[in-house]
């Protein structure tokens, strides 16, 4: 195989190598994968508000059941396979963030409880917490400054 000469050269020989990608596929499988992910969750929301718990105790629920179900899922090799075929629409929702939080736990176990389960079951989860209470804990402090700071004209 003789070197390539040119930047030119080079794009063409990686999109000759490169398999297409099915966008519309991938897009209609993402969408219908976390529609059903969702529904799933609103019928069990529905369901636990008509047994008389409120909005956010049902809401709750609804999260400790989706994310239950996605670790066990997770744990028999099947949220993967999903994941592989409905992309980001098994990702996006509640399920995906459980399923990153026991795939590095399962992958490290043998390295023992403390170094590999606890020491690498946030490697992709992590900066997610991270970020996200970091956010929550700025946005709090200006909507206190902003909340108690009554401006009244005279």
């Amino acid at each position: 195989m003789k070197p390539l000469d040119s930047q030119k050269e080079y794009q063409e020989y990686v999109n000759k190598k490169s398999p297409n990608s099915p966008i519309l596929k991938n897009c209609f499988n993402a969408f219908w994968v976390g529609g059903l992910i969702c529904t799933i969750g609103q019928i069990i929301l529905n369901i636990c508000k008509s047994r008389g718990l409120s909005q956010d105790v049902s809401g709750t629920i609804v999260s400790i059941i989706l994310i239950g179900i996605s670790a066990f899922l997770t744990g028999l090799n099947v949220f993967n396979k999903i994941g592989k075929f409905a992309g980001a629409g098994s990702l996006v929702p509640i399920t995906g963030f459980a399923n990153s939080v026991v795939s590095p736990a399962m992958e490290y176990k043998s390295e023992g409880y403390i170094m590999g389960v606890g020491g690498k079951m946030f490697t992709v989860a992590g900066p997610v917490l991270v970020f996200g209470i970091s956010a929550s804990i700025i946005v709090g402090i200006i909507y206190l400054i902003f909340n108690t700071q009554a401006i009244t004209l005279v």
